[in-house]
């Protein structure tokens, strides 16, 4: 069982004895699975159970990250650079309006953080999703997609993150860490 067509994402494998089966969460909406025979027994095969959105895990996480961060005299108290870290990696790997609500905190992060709490580096696969959305919607600019929300979601996160590393004097450091050395050169050439 995977979160991917290819079974490369959060995969899971179970041979045998139900005993050896655990239960196992995959993030998004969509699971794969695929199961293989090897014909040495007549049982019918394995039964599972598959339960979508488990109220209480992320949306309970989120509702309780957002008020700690609207409070100001809990942020100081928040290690924020372990918070931060494990919000991009929630942003990268949720879908939908989970996906939504991980780049609003990230955003709420960006704006408390004071120098060095954040590594803003770490936000380098969510940069290629928005240049990738970017290119796009040049060439769709007449079919008005369903990603709209979350192309305007990065926009602010983007925008937001760009005006701190400014404020701080890291803008170039920052700039060069996002991209990839081929997207520099076409830029310059441009």
């Amino acid at each position: 069982m995977s979160s991917s067509s290819d079974f490369q994402q959060d995969r899971h494998s179970f041979s045998g004895s139900p005993q050896k089966w655990n239960d196992f969460e995959l993030p998004g909406d969509t699971l794969y699975y695929r199961f293989t025979s090897d014909m040495s027994n007549t049982e019918w095969g394995y039964k599972f159970t598959v339960t979508a959105g488990h109220l209480g895990r992320f949306q309970t996480g989120f509702e309780i990250l957002k008020q700690m961060l609207c409070e100001e005299r809990v942020i100081p108290h928040l290690p924020l650079a372990r918070v931060w870290e494990w919000q991009v990696g929630v942003a990268c790997r949720q879908t939908g309006h989970q996906r939504l609500k991980a780049i609003h905190l990230l955003l709420r992060l960006v704006q408390c953080s004071r120098q060095g709490d954040c590594d803003l580096t770490l936000l380098k696969p969510l940069w290629q999703l928005f240049t990738h959305m970017e290119n796009n919607s040049c060439h769709d600019s007449a079919k008005p997609g369903i990603l709209l929300p979350l192309h305007r979601a990065l926009a602010e996160l983007f925008f937001v993150t760009e005006n701190r590393v400014t404020e701080l004097g890291s803008l170039q450091e920052y700039l060069l860490a996002l991209n990839t050395e081929d997207h520099l050169h076409r830029c310059t050439a441009q």
